[in-house]
């Protein structure tokens, strides 16, 4: 049945000729596309996303200075409150950058980074420098490496090849980070439970 609803869309947004219409040319992720919205401003790290190297790992490190700098104001119920809202605003920057940029999951949108780091340290919290640093290697490992269920979530919402971004884009970009948290969570519980520190 949904193939069937799949087919109906596909052959309702194909041109009369057949063929679909070609994707628009990526756009570069820059200085000037991240002001010209604040969706993209958002998604990429305000700017920690637009580093030429590693900007998943440079945006994790933006999110652990932020976390550590917020924290002076913000408390337990801050943070969740500041989570709450950081998702599902998420979901809509993301999804609006990569449609602008014509990419389902552009290396520099780096909010999924943020929010999912942002979310291990406030349940790790009050942890050390060395444990806020295990934690970092960790989530960096999952969401580069993709091992296991991290992939699968990278996957649910991958588009073929030649189609445009649509809204679950945005979803899907946050998702496979918040499960990268996840199994960093779940290494770190397995570690203090196994040699209590």
């Amino acid at each position: 049945m949904n193939e069937e609803i799949e087919d109906a869309r596909i052959r309702e947004e194909t041109p009369a000729g057949g063929a679909q219409a070609p994707a628009a040319a990526p756009r570069r992720p820059s200085i000037r596309l991240m002001l010209s919205h604040p969706a993209h401003a958002i998604s990429f790290g305000f700017g920690s996303g637009l580093s030429p190297v590693a900007p998943g790992t440079v945006g994790t490190l933006w999110a652990w200075l932020a976390f550590t700098v917020l924290s002076l104001w913000l408390g337990t119920v801050g943070w969740g409150v500041v989570l709450a809202i950081g998702a599902p605003l998420g979901c809509w920057a993301c999804t609006r950058t990569a449609q602008a940029m014509g990419v389902s999951d552009p290396g520099a949108i780096v909010w999924d980074e943020v929010v999912a780091f942002w979310a291990v340290l406030w349940l790790i919290a009050p942890a050390g420098f060395v444990l806020q640093l295990v934690a970092f290697a960790l989530f960096r490992y999952f969401d580069a490496a993709k091992p296991g269920p991290v992939a699968w979530a990278d996957g649910l919402f991958k588009l073929a090849p030649g189609r445009q971004p649509g809204w679950r884009q945005g979803l899907g970009i946050m998702l496979d980070d918040a499960v990268a948290a996840l199994c960093t969570l779940l290494v770190l519980a397995l570690w203090r439970a196994l040699f209590g520190s």
